[in-house]
């Protein structure tokens, strides 16, 4: 049988393994999906060498740059963003990587744009923000990294983040683990008065299905999405890089 996996840490609450079992079931496909709950990314090879059958894996927080030193070979588009959530595993026992997280936020993203959504926010700096600048830039959206600290030129930090600044990034979007489930009351600290009904707000999160952070965005009457549909995209996206 065929075994695909998530490698991540901490990940019990992942979508995948349940949509993707659900899909083997439903398709009669032969085929299973686990987590791969990894302390450390030291212990990536193991899962290599000791499961039979494996035949391609997603990768999430918080190894999807880490990851990339332990591949054989990495697909163009994952090679230009830096980050990896997807990997083939060869007749030859190659691994391969690729960035499906580019495809599924994109594609997500696209329908809601409208004329005035020329710049874009990027909460947070780890390996699914660098899918999600890649997509922005394909999409001819101007973007701007939000960091904790000022660690890099031309990023903000969240205290530079006046209502002004806010008023003029009519994207906002939050990939950073903040109000997942179960911490809930979390969120950026951003001026949400400054949000308004031109405004996206989109939570890579979607557990909770709506986090804080959409809450208060659509109190303030913008357009909220959350992380499901990217997710169901990018997963159907690595279903056909493992059988091609």
């Amino acid at each position: 049988m065929d075994k695909f996996g998530l490698i991540g840490k901490n990940i019990a609450y992942s979508f995948s393994k349940n949509y993707f079992n659900k899909k083997f079931k439903k398709e009669t496909i032969q085929a299973s999906y686990e987590n791969f709950d990894i302390d450390s990314i030291e212990n990536f090879p193991a899962i290599i060498t000791n499961t039979e059958g494996i035949k391609g894996l997603n990768v999430t927080i918080p190894y999807k740059e880490a990851i990339i030193p332990f591949l054989d070979k990495l697909d163009k588009k994952a090679k230009k963003i830096g980050a990896v959530n997807t990997i083939k595993i060869t007749s030859k026992g190659n691994l391969k990587g690729y960035n499906t997280d580019y495809y599924g936020f994109k594609k997500s993203l696209k329908p809601l744009l409208k004329p005035h959504h020329k710049r874009a926010l990027i909460l947070g700096t780890g390996g699914a923000s660098k899918a999600i600048a890649q997509a922005l830039k394909k999409l001819n959206i101007d973007y701007v990294f939000v960091s904790r600290k000022p660690s890099k030129k031309g990023f903000f930090t969240y205290n530079a983040l006046t209502k002004e600044l806010v008023s003029d990034y009519q994207i906002i979007i939050n990939c950073t683990p903040l109000g997942t489930f179960p911490n809930v009351q979390d969120c950026p600290k951003i001026p949400y008065d400054a949000i308004t009904k031109t405004h996206i707000l989109y939570d890579l999160i979607y557990n909770p299905e709506e986090t804080k952070f959409l809450t208060l965005g659509r109190k303030k009457g913008a357009t909220t999405i959350n992380g499901l549909k990217m997710l169901q995209l990018q997963a159907d996206k690595a279903w056909s890089i493992w059988n091609k």
